[in-house]
């Protein structure tokens, strides 16, 4: 493991994950400071790629960059990381777009969420469809975007069991997230309503409606 010292991250580590993989480590929680510097990395990184350097996959406060190791050796991949870090500005703008995304809001947890959280469901609905959101990542099921921060007043726990099948659109909330399932698929976040939109198509360009960095804006139907 190595340990850098950046301009605007006093430290940040570079972490072998494989023979083919490296992860670079910002920090260790959600927070959109962290989150951002980890998509101006992947930014600045794209603009002048490594020969040999097949993807970066951000994260919540990391980016893994995966290579090929019949082209690249791991400590290519950190001298190349090393002589790019300190070049990134904090000023630098993201490359990004809005997404508008209609919710029906008529989720099974829609009052679970009302009850815990002491608010009525009108206000549920406001304080959720009144907060843009930041993609801080793809995962889980093809296309499915974790978007923060939720408002403080509106954070719920997961569900002790998941369910064993949520509908594609579902849109749910766990703990400071709130995201939507592409595809049918188990889940424990808290379904609050549905979204009639494809996030995942494979015959699409690209095929995901969302990419980290975008912003998002829940729009009631």
């Amino acid at each position: 493991m190595k340990v850098l010292y950046l301009k605007y991250n006093p430290v940040v580590q570079i972490v072998p994950l494989s023979d083919s993989s490296v992860l670079l480590r910002l920090g260790e929680s959600i927070a959109p400071a962290i989150n951002r510097r980890v998509h101006l990395l992947a930014a600045a990184l794209s603009l002048h790629p490594l020969p040999g350097l097949r993807e970066t996959v951000p994260g919540y406060a990391s980016l893994t960059l995966h290579y090929d190791p019949l082209a690249l050796t791991y400590a290519q991949v950190c001298e190349w990381l090393e002589s790019r870090l300190n070049l990134v500005a904090e000023t630098a703008s993201l490359p990004s777009k809005m997404v508008e995304v209609p919710v029906a809001y008529d989720g099974p947890d829609l009052d679970f969420v009302s009850t815990y959280c002491r608010l009525t469901v009108d206000e549920v609905i406001r304080l959720h469809a009144g907060t843009v959101y930041t993609v801080y990542m793809i995962g889980f099921t093809p296309g499915f975007p974790y978007l923060g921060i939720l408002p403080e007043a509106l954070r719920v726990p997961r569900m002790e069991t998941p369910r064993p099948k949520v509908p594609a659109g579902s849109v749910a909330l766990a703990g400071v997230q709130t995201g939507i399932y592409p595809v049918e698929s188990p889940g424990g976040w808290r379904l609050i309503g549905r979204a009639p939109l494809s996030l995942f198509d494979p015959q699409r360009e690209p095929p995901f409606l969302f990419a980290p960095g975008d912003e998002v804006r829940f729009i009631p139907l």
